[in-house]
């Protein structure tokens, strides 16, 4: 079994997971112009779990979505940051963003903020 790191800023928790590689089929998430790469969003506060790309033609990370799950491809470290909580260091590798779900009898759903 691979090592996971968690991470909790506030009411979020974050699980990341090294993984070898990235699975097929993976389509990129292009940044927030203003925001970077938003792993999470308050829709009430509009606050959001995010990692700052300043150099938009060699950004330090890629966002990826497999369906049920995220992963960011880290290429040199980078900082996950929100409105009201420290700042997390990410170093370099890929991870698997795993998301809390709520079972409503036929439908499963990710858990909103």
């Amino acid at each position: 079994m691979k090592p996971q790191t968690m991470f909790r800023q506030g009411d979020v928790l974050v699980v990341l997971t090294a993984v070898a590689s990235l699975p097929k089929g993976a389509k990129e998430i292009t940044p927030d112009p203003a925001r970077g790469i938003v792993l999470a969003f308050g829709e009430v506060t509009g606050h959001a779990h995010a990692i700052t790309v300043a150099d938009k033609a060699k950004p330090p990370v890629r966002y990826f979505d497999a369906g049920a799950e995220r992963y960011l491809q880290v290429l040199e470290k980078v900082t996950l940051n929100h409105e009201e909580h420290g700042a997390i260091l990410l170093n370099e590798g890929v991870y698997r963003q795993a998301f809390q779900v709520e079972d409503f009898g036929e439908e499963v759903r990710r858990v909103a903020d």
